[in-house]
């Protein structure tokens, strides 16, 4: 899909739209049902914010599932929408690193920087941050991202990762990294839509700026389509 106009951003050692790849593993109905550590829509709405944000910016993404027919379900249906070009890469491994598909889908990005959520945080996420650090890439775990059958094995996930040398972030760190700038006009309103959507007091603080600070008439969030029975 055309993407907004957007200026270069210095990189020196930042993020930008330019230099990473976004991989999402492991979004699926089983994977989420173990999840104990973090509220399980907040581990949604982080992932479709991830999701929306690597589309506004035009950030290469890999989707990829475990088992999908055999234990884990499908990828959930809201990521699949907010990223309609991207297939999720089927696997039997838990590592996505030893999937040879995968792996090329990176390899396929040319970009070093891997910004990375997943389920569950001790394997399918942890895993491969190990070895693609190994590799000489460079990962940004999203933790917000990721969720695990309990708070122990999450922060030792977590632990595990950032002594290996992988960036812990969050959704919205990511997406105003990629953002950086609220001059960049081509790339604000999406930027502002899903934060009104997705970021809780802060989307409210926005639009309550919007019409009781600057008295500007009162925005709306994109239209919901409620689905039908013929869906």
């Amino acid at each position: 899909m055309p993407q907004p106009t957007r200026p270069k951003l210095s990189e020196k050692g930042l993020l930008t739209p330019d230099n990473c790849v976004v991989a999402m593993i492991d979004l699926q109905p089983q994977m989420l049902f173990g999840v104990s550590n973090f509220d399980r829509q907040s581990v949604i709405n982080n992932n479709l914010l991830l999701a929306k944000a690597a589309q506004v910016f035009g950030v290469p993404t890999v989707l990829s599932s475990v088992e999908s027919k055999a234990f884990s379900g499908h990828t959930w249906p809201q990521i699949l929408a907010a990223l309609p070009d991207s297939t999720p890469i089927e696997r039997s491994t838990m590592n996505a690193w030893d999937d040879a598909n995968f792996l090329a889908a990176i390899e396929r990005s040319g970009r070093r920087k891997i910004v990375l959520s997943g389920l569950w945080t001790e394997t399918c996420v942890a895993l491969p941050t190990v070895q693609a650090l190994h590799d000489g890439y460079e990962v940004y775990v999203v933790e917000d991202c990721c969720g695990d059958v309990s708070a122990l094995a999450h922060d030792n996930a977590m632990r595990r990762v950032v002594q290996a040398g992988a960036v812990p972030v969050t959704a919205l760190s990511v997406m105003l990294e990629w953002q950086r700038d609220w001059g960049h006009r081509g790339t604000y309103d999406a930027v502002m839509d899903i934060v009104k959507t997705h970021c809780g007091a802060y989307g409210v603080g926005v639009e309550y700026a919007y019409t009781m600070v600057h008295g500007a008439a009162a925005t709306q969030l994109p239209p919901y389509r409620v689905p039908t029975a013929h869906d």
